[in-house]
């Protein structure tokens, strides 16, 4: 019988995103010493919310993510390293390890704007993929991992939220939305991100085409 997953504070939660995010993005670096990490779990972007969390804070998230064995110390250098072992403790695939990680690091999203968000950590094939591990960590027998949240007013796509630390509330699902955000500006991000992928892969197909008519044209010494 798989063990319970134990309930991670929002600190844990960055602190485990951050690893896994920075082993597909800086590869030359991981494991990461703390004072990596430290930064990658306060940087300004790619972040929601905002973090300022100091060494102290991010060796105490540590120290309880070792304790459940999501966190690996490595020694032999200088300095301490730090690895994940998310995969593994929750024995998912590595698609559905991009999207935890991105809901960790970002907070709740439609699925348009996690097959953006995700796309250094795994490509999905379109936003249909991205639903279907959504929906599978859901049912997750063991335990689920993710949620799909009630429709915010103005808002014409649900967004989906990790449960690594329980179940959101409204007031912070609410507080997540700019002041300024019309009705669906979160929505309109995802879908504006998605179509703009969509256009670039098609205008890249389409260079390619030109590039092979050009090259036919030289071979039949057409004018």
């Amino acid at each position: 019988m798989s063990n319970p997953v134990p309930t991670l504070s929002l600190l844990e939660t960055r602190v485990l995103g951050t690893l896994v995010e920075k082993q597909h993005t800086v590869p030359d670096a991981y494991p990461l010493t703390l004072n990596s990490l430290v930064s990658g779990c306060n940087q300004k972007t790619s972040r929601s919310p905002v973090m300022e969390a100091t060494e102290p804070q991010v060796q105490g998230a540590l120290d309880s993510l070792k304790r459940a064995n999501f966190v690996m110390e490595t020694s032999g250098g200088r300095v301490s390293r730090y690895a994940h072992n998310f995969e593994r403790v929750l024995q998912i695939p590595s698609q559905s390890a991009a999207i935890l990680t991105s809901l960790m690091l970002r907070g709740p999203q439609t699925a348009g704007e996690l097959r953006i968000s995700c796309e250094r950590l795994h490509s999905f094939s379109d936003i249909s993929a991205v639903e279907g591990f959504l929906e599978e960590l859901a049912a997750r027998p063991a335990a689920a991992l993710t949620a799909e949240l009630p429709r915010l007013p103005g808002s014409r796509e649900n967004r989906w939220a990790h449960l690594l630390s329980g179940a959101p509330t409204l007031e912070a699902l609410t507080a997540q939305r700019k002041p300024d955000d019309g009705p669906g500006a979160d929505v309109s991000l995802g879908e504006v991100a998605a179509l703009k992928a969509n256009v670039a892969r098609l205008e890249a197909e389409m260079a390619a085409m030109k590039a092979l008519l050009e090259r036919i044209r030289a071979e039949l010494d057409l004018k």
